[in-house]
């Protein structure tokens, strides 16, 4: 991460300007340094406590994927767990402002609690991590592949300048082409090690439950947005696999059959673990 010290020293004197630079050198003032956007330096994430899911509809559908993921860690007795969703219908990752979700004062500034009291929140950072996806075919799309690679560095960098750790989310095949598993899986996988970002493997996901259970419906009517089961699912492995939780046994289920629900739970906790242990977890 690059920083750099910038002095304003309008109407000084030159000698006076060099030994203030001079001192500053000698002194190492690097701990008042700050980033080029004017943001204070930031320490390096080690647990995920407050995430920004920047997205589109297979993040928002069946009332959002990250409310699903709240709700899995708040029944494993999870506290201080934040999240916020900013997603565009139908957006490709390059048409998200990744430095407008950072701004002082902005997303996040504020919560209501209670009897719809406004309070107004405080922190070092808003987020410690920043969950990304594409839209459904750009990563694999011959025209919208090279967009795909050039933003997930981009957002990467941006996130981490702002103190957080990118976070691809890995999408899955449509019903009727499964055979989009295998190249969505592996240019997920290069973006998430060309950037030292962690994958979520929901994409794998996906087809392990079907293979293992074809009578489960993981989509709606249109063959590509998820059902209840296919969030549930999905929400599952980020609990997995960002949170390093096992989601087996959880008794938050969405409302789901309770074997519909452990069924979605193991094959998220062993298709996380299965995933992680052959190709890393990023800088997380």
């Amino acid at each position: 991460m690059a920083f750099e010290n910038v002095f304003h020293l309008k109407e000084t004197p030159m000698l006076f300007s060099r030994l203030i630079l001079t001192l500053a050198l000698t002194l190492g003032l690097t701990g008042c340094a700050t980033l080029t956007s004017g943001t204070t330096k930031q320490s390096k994430t080690t647990d995920v406590k407050t995430m920004l899911w920047v997205g589109n509809s297979f993040f928002y559908y069946n009332n959002s994927m990250h409310g699903h993921v709240s709700l899995l860690l708040n029944a494993a007795g999870g506290k201080g767990y934040r999240s916020t969703s900013a997603t565009i219908s139908g957006s490709g990752i390059n048409w998200h402002d990744m430095e407008a979700h950072f701004k002082p004062g902005g997303v996040a500034s504020y919560s209501f609690v209670g009897d719809n009291e406004v309070v107004f929140n405080t922190f070092d950072k808003p987020f410690d991590g920043v969950m990304m996806m594409d839209c459904s075919q750009c990563p694999i799309h011959p025209k919208l592949q090279p967009i795909f690679y050039e933003f997930a560095k981009k957002h990467s960098d941006t996130v981490r300048k702002y103190g957080a750790e990118p976070i691809l989310f890995m999408s899955w095949a449509y019903a009727d082409k499964p055979e989009m598993t295998t190249p969505l899986a592996n240019e997920y996988v290069k973006a998430g090690k060309q950037n030292q970002a962690l994958v979520v493997p929901a994409g794998l996901a996906f087809a392990n439950a079907q293979a293992q259970r074809p009578d489960l419906n993981l989509y709606v009517a249109d063959k590509r947005h998820p059902s209840l089961m296919g969030t549930y699912l999905a929400a599952c492995t980020v609990m997995a696999s960002v949170y390093k939780q096992n989601p087996m046994g959880n008794t938050y289920t969405a409302g789901l059959p309770k074997e519909v629900a452990t069924h979605l739970q193991k094959v998220a906790w062993e298709t996380s673990q299965a995933f992680h242990a052959k190709e890393g977890r990023g800088s997380l």
